[in-house]
């Protein structure tokens, strides 16, 4: 009982070490724009007027660049780590790259007195390489490690950890808000933060082992099934265990097959692989323009634009939108996934999402906040702020875990890699933009933002979840039927031949068991 109940705990060990990386680039999204929000901050890195009040042109740009240059590093970090995993494995790529970000952790956390802004840019950059590549290399080296039985759910984590370090970055501010009013600790702290979650990845990953595909993949057989053996707890002399390195020795050598001769040309406009790209991009771009992450990177400015004014209202109101997502996606991925489809998820996500955002808007229209500092939210405010809660909800039910999973399940094994490294390099370049224009955004349109990401959500999103192919219980094989690539009754008609030659090895080996048994 006690062998068949922590069957999987190494793999579960894993999984626990490096979905730290993961919680550190929800924490390392979440936590510039409320650093910059901070009085403080802005009074030591020249933001006021000499008067007193913010100079709101400045501040803007600094919290859109602060935020931003994140994202340009994660765009180079995620494209640059797939040649270096592929050259020196999953795991030192990820110790490497922690390494990196370490780098970019201390030049933010040592800005100040004398070292100017410019080194929090430069530290962001740096993080961001580390992020991009560790969020690239992190669930592609779970998923390698898993059994089949439990990889599902392990892989799913993967949202539900960047929601978390999401919902912690905004309580760390949150707390800076609160108790620390001035002096350097005011980003020292929240980005020193940063090196904890940093340090556990960088110490657990020399307690764990080398993925055994990536072995297998460079020809070291044997340590390949002495680490998968390691990682299911059995001898290496188990069948279970060879069998299973068999399966991946063929589907490595099927995928080298594959690709034999593949160029861009026809990776990327090849018969039925055009429209896959198509959706991969796009896909991206509306997840981006939906307005989710405006609010995830600067939720205290959003909720102080609906009237939580005040450091420490706009704060609070932001950890309670964090912990409301968390909830919510770790009851759409453990719940929810594979039941009601990718399109009908991500249509009812995109009316949800728009409507809401209607709500907001309309309510900010109709009754403006308070513009007096630290007041109680009046009542229409706490109204926007609950209409959030809900839209994070729709949010975490669609478009926040699934564009993923789709782009995951519609390219085939020789079109795989060009199309995961598009869909990566999209999801990088489209935050990177929306992340720089949000606070101009939310300063020259007020209002208006909320009404123009209602319409995107239900004018654009709605309509592409309802065009797309629905992939929820098809194969992958079944892809390329989907889009073109074969037709249905040749690809029938290959899977009739195949079944016959099978059946004819199994009478072949019949008859000569039986043979050689007279």
């Amino acid at each position: 009982m006690s062998v068949s109940r922590f069957q999987n705990i190494r793999v579960y060990w894993l999984a626990f070490i490096v979905y730290w990386g993961i919680v550190l680039f929800g924490y390392d999204t979440g936590i510039g724009g409320g650093v910059v929000a901070q009085p403080y901050f802005k009074e030591h890195f020249g933001l006021l007027l000499p008067d007193g009040s913010v100079n709101k042109k400045k501040s803007d740009e600094i919290s859109g660049n602060v935020v931003s240059v994140l994202q340009a590093g994660a765009f180079f970090g995620a494209l640059g780590s797939a040649p270096i995993s592929a050259k020196i494995g999953r795991k030192w790529t990820l110790f490497a790259f922690t390494m990196f970000f370490t780098v970019g952790a201390v030049l933010q956390t040592v800005a100040g007195n004398g070292r100017g802004i410019a080194y929090i840019y430069a530290g962001r950059v740096l993080a961001g390489v580390g992020i991009g590549a560790i969020s690239a290399v992190s669930p592609a080296f779970v998923s390698e490690c898993s059994p089949k039985e439990v990889r599902g759910r392990i892989t799913g984590l993967f949202q539900i950890m960047v929601a978390i370090g999401v919902m912690i970055s905004y309580f760390v501010n949150y707390g800076i808000g609160i108790h620390i009013h001035s002096g350097t600790g005011v980003w020292r702290i929240p980005f020193g933060f940063q090196l904890v979650p940093a340090g556990i990845l960088a110490f657990g990953l020399l307690t764990i082992k080398e993925s055994p595909r990536w072995l297998a993949s460079v020809g070291r057989s044997e340590e390949a099934l002495t680490n998968l053996a390691y990682y299911r707890r059995v001898g290496p002399q188990d069948d279970g265990v060879r069998h299973e390195l068999a399966e991946i020795e063929a589907a490595i050598q099927e995928e080298r097959e594959a690709r034999v001769g593949l160029g861009l040309k026809e990776a990327f406009f090849g018969k039925g692989n055009w429209p896959r790209f198509v959706i991969a991009i796009v896909i991206f771009v509306l997840q981006q323009w939906g307005g989710q992450n405006s609010v995830n990177y600067y939720a205290p400015q959003i909720f102080a634009s609906i009237g939580y004014t005040g450091n420490a209202n706009s704060l609070l109101a932001a950890g309670v939108y964090g912990i409301v997502k968390v909830v919510a996606t770790m009851l759409f991925v453990f719940f929810f996934v594979e039941s009601l489809g990718r399109k009908l998820s991500l249509f009812i996500s995109s009316i949800g999402m728009g409507t809401l955002f209607f709500i907001v808007g309309a309510l900010l229209k109709t009754h403006p906040p308070p513009t007096t500092p630290g007041i109680d939210p009046p009542p229409a405010s706490k109204a926007m702020a609950a209409m959030l809660y809900i839209y994070v909800c729709f949010y975490s039910m669609g478009w926040g875990p699934l564009p993923w999973v789709y782009v995951s399940d519609i390219f085939n094994t020789r079109t795989r890699h060009f199309g995961l490294a598009t869909a990566s390099a999209s999801q990088w370049l489209f935050n990177f933009i929306l992340s720089k224009v949000t606070p101009t955004l939310v300063t020259q349109l007020g209002y208006k933002i909320f009404l123009m990401f209602g319409t995107i959500n239900i004018a654009a999103m709605a309509t592409f979840s309802l065009l797309i192919p629905e992939t929820k219980g098809r194969s992958l094989e079944e892809m390329d039927i989907i889009f073109g690539s074969v037709q249905a009754e040749n690809r029938q008609a290959q899977i009739e031949k195949q079944e016959r030659v099978l059946d004819n090895d199994g009478a072949s080996s019949h008859s000569g068991n039986r043979d050689q048994k007279v």
